[in-house]
């Protein structure tokens, strides 16, 4: 074998592919780190499937990490899906994220969460036979609450308890147990539409399934919840205006928090600036009716506020699944509703403040003091709408374009909603005090 040291690989690759079965694996083991990979490359994919098979954890994790991904790829594409499902999980974490990629599993599909490591059994086993088997495989096994029959083509055609088995007798054999009635969860099924098949069933763990319903992993319920409190994470985060961090906050450093962060308030500063300009635009009629200017807070607070809840009842709505794109009428409707309620409620308390203080003396608002109160609670009706139906939007508008609602930040929200509630106040209130202060 020393004779392959100064060979070419392509070269080594055709003298053992003369080779029979047994001295053809054992002269790939004796090759060089770099040189199995280098010749198991030029093998052909028959080939290259024999000796992966023949080949330890170790020796094939060696192979596969420093293969290029297309060489992988087409590798994978050729085997079983209980080979993919072995050597995938042989990977580093990086190659793995590069080959499930690859092999068409999505970042957010079920598959990238599944375990090999589960408890099979065949149809025609005894009771007995499954218990000997599981003493000699089951504690690698995730879980031993349920063990899934398969077919000869590693096809799922049943899953059984574990007590079903306890109660029934050594020499039953497992068809006779089995009523081919079972839940599975397919490969490129989404993480959330997983969690509420977990929910809905119940279950501990459920089997993942190709397309054609090849047994090729399980998930445990804590593996899911703990990848939907990482999602959720992301969400609360993107919701605050900032975007997700990598790690957790006690392990993000200074510089990598005011990365995560800036983007976003540079963003909403810029947008915070037309609401200078908006006011700027209204320069005459302050100058005239400076009271108005005491009111912007308010007006601009309660928009921004009616905007992010309903911003907040929405996204979350849809995280949970409760709401889909074609609701989005059913969604309007409501919160033209609520937010027409809502901004008369803010309203008429508006107008009882001026009244109050206005007759206590506390503050005089002038003559035309009623009217004041009038274009700040009617301007209140309007602008709480107006931030009721855009906070409920707008997470509608970016799932349809493809984008995750919880971009639709409460600060951004609020500060769309800070600008426009400004035009809408001075329009009323010029509607209202045209003639009188302004």
């Amino acid at each position: 074998m020393n004779t392959f040291q100064e060979i070419h690989p392509a070269d080594i690759a055709e003298q053992i592919t003369l080779f029979d079965s047994k001295e053809r694996n054992i002269a790939f083991l004796k090759l060089a780190g770099e040189q199995k990979t280098a010749v198991f490359s030029y093998l052909t994919i028959d080939l290259q499937k024999e000796i992966i098979k023949s080949l330890g954890d170790k020796e094939v994790a060696e192979v596969l990490n420093n293969l290029e991904p297309d060489d992988r790829t087409s590798l994978f594409e050729s085997f079983p899906d209980d080979l993919i499902k072995r050597s995938i999980n042989l990977l580093n974490d990086e190659e793995k994220e590069v080959a499930l990629n690859l092999i068409g599993y999505p970042a957010d599909c079920i598959a990238r969460l599944m375990t090999p490591n589960y408890v099979q059994a065949r149809a025609e086993w005894t009771v007995q036979q499954v218990f000997t088997h599981i003493k000699k495989f089951g504690k690698k096994a995730e879980t031993l609450n349920h063990i899934y029959i398969v077919d000869k083509d590693n096809k799922l055609i049943d899953d059984l308890r574990i007590g079903q088995l306890l109660m029934a007798e050594p020499d039953d054999m497992l068809r006779k147990l089995m009523d081919e009635s079972f839940i599975a969860i397919t490969t490129t099924t989404s993480i959330e539409t997983a969690l509420d098949i977990f929910e809905k069933y119940d279950r501990a763990a459920l089997p993942i399934t190709t397309e054609k319903g090849v047994l090729v992993g399980i998930v445990t319920s804590d593996d899911i919840l703990d990848k939907m409190k990482e999602l959720d994470t992301e969400d609360i985060q993107k919701f605050g205006g900032v975007e997700e961090l990598d790690l957790s906050y006690t392990q993000t450093s200074l510089v990598d928090l005011v990365k995560k962060r800036a983007g976003w308030l540079i963003i909403l500063f810029i947008g915070e600036m037309f609401t200078a300009s908006a006011m700027s635009f209204f320069d005459s009629e302050i100058e005239k009716a400076v009271v108005l200017a005491l009111f912007v807070p308010l007006i601009i607070s309660s928009g921004g506020n009616s905007g992010s809840q309903a911003a907040s009842l929405i996204i979350r709505a849809m995280a949970l699944g409760e709401l889909k794109l074609k609701d989005w009428w059913y969604v309007m409707r409501k919160e033209m509703l609520s937010g027409l309620s809502l901004g008369i409620i803010l309203g008429t308390i508006g107008f009882l403040r001026i009244f109050i203080w206005q007759q206590t003396g506390i503050y005089n608002y002038g003559t035309y003091w009623i009217w004041v109160a009038l274009s700040v609670s009617i301007s209140l009706v309007f602008i709480v709408l107006w931030g009721s139906l855009s906070g409920s939007l707008i997470p509608f508008v970016l799932r349809r374009i493809g984008m995750d609602p919880a971009t639709a930040s409460a600060p951004f929200v609020a500060t769309l909603v800070d600008v426009t509630g400004l035009i809408i106040y001075f329009s009323v209130a010029a509607l209202f005090l045209s003639g009188k202060l302004l």
